[in-house]
C-alpha cells in the first residue's frame, strides 16, 4: 500500500470515528461500529490504529495544520497580526468543502477532549508537533539555532498559548457563541504568541 493511500484510509477512518465520538461518546463507540461506518473490516481498523481513541488523531492533527501552514508562510517583513489577517482572508476564499468539513470536525474533537480524557492524548500529540514546528519558525525569525534554549522556551510558551486559544475558541463556538465575535481571532492569536514570548516573537523581522 502506498503512503498516500494509507494516509487517505486513515483520514477516512478518523472522520467516521470522530463523528461517532461526537454523536454518542467514546465509551459508547466500538471498533466494530467504526468499521461499519467506514465500510471496512474491524481487522483493517486495527491495522491502521492501535486503539479506538487513536482513530481521532488524524482529524485532531488536521485542526492545527492550517495554523502551521500559515506560520510557515510568515514573511519576514510582516508582523504576525498582519500576516494572520492575510491568511484568514485566504482561508475564507478557499472553496474546498471537504477541508472545511474536516476543520469543523477537528474543532469538535478538540472541544471534546475537555470531557473525554481518552481523546486528550491525541490533542496533546498534535500540540507537541506544533511546538516542534514553532521552534524552527521562531529560530528563523530570531536568527538563532532551533536548539537554542531561548528558541525552545519561546516555542513551548507560544504553543501553549495557541493551545489555549484553540480550546477556548472551539468551545465557545460549539456553545453557540456568535461567530462574529471571532472576526479578530488573528489578533488574539498574535497577541497570545507575543505575550507568551515576552514580545520576542510577533513583530516584523529586522535585518
Amino acid at each position: 500500500m502506498s503512503e498516500q493511500r494509507r494516509r487517505r484510509i486513515r483520514l477516512e477512518i478518523s472522520r467516521e470515528a470522530s463523528r461517532l465520538f461526537w454523536e454518542q461518546g467514546v465509551a459508547a463507540t466500538s471498533g466494530d461500529q467504526i468499521a461499519e461506518a467506514v465500510g471496512l473490516s474491524t481487522r483493517t481498523i486495527w491495522r491502521h490504529f492501535r486503539s479506538k481513541e487513536s482513530c481521532a488523531e488524524p482529524i485532531v492533527s488536521h485542526g492545527v495544520e492550517w495554523e502551521m501552514a500559515a506560520l510557515r508562510r510568515w514573511k519576514p517583513e510582516l508582523s504576525l497580526e498582519h500576516h494572520l489577517a492575510d491568511e484568514m482572508s485566504r482561508y475564507a476564499r478557499d472553496t474546498d468543502g471537504a477541508k472545511h468539513a474536516d476543520d469543523a470536525l477537528a474543532v469538535k474533537m478538540i472541544a471534546l477532549t475537555s470531557r473525554e480524557p481518552a481523546l486528550r492524548t491525541a490533542w496533546l500529540m498534535a500540540c507537541d508537533q506544533v511546538e516542534r514546528e514553532l521552534a524552527g519558525i521562531i529560530a528563523g525569525r530570531l536568527n538563532l539555532p532551533a536548539h537554542d534554549i531561548r528558541v525552545q522556551v519561546h516555542a513551548a510558551a507560544a504553543s501553549g498559548a495557541l493551545r489555549v486559544v484553540n480550546e477556548e475558541t472551539g468551545d465557545a463556538l460549539l456553545n453557540s457563541a456568535d461567530p462574529r465575535q471571532f472576526a479578530y481571532t488573528h489578533q488574539l492569536l498574535a497577541r497570545a504568541v507575543r505575550n507568551a514570548t515576552g514580545g520576542a516573537v510577533g513583530d516584523a523581522a529586522t535585518t
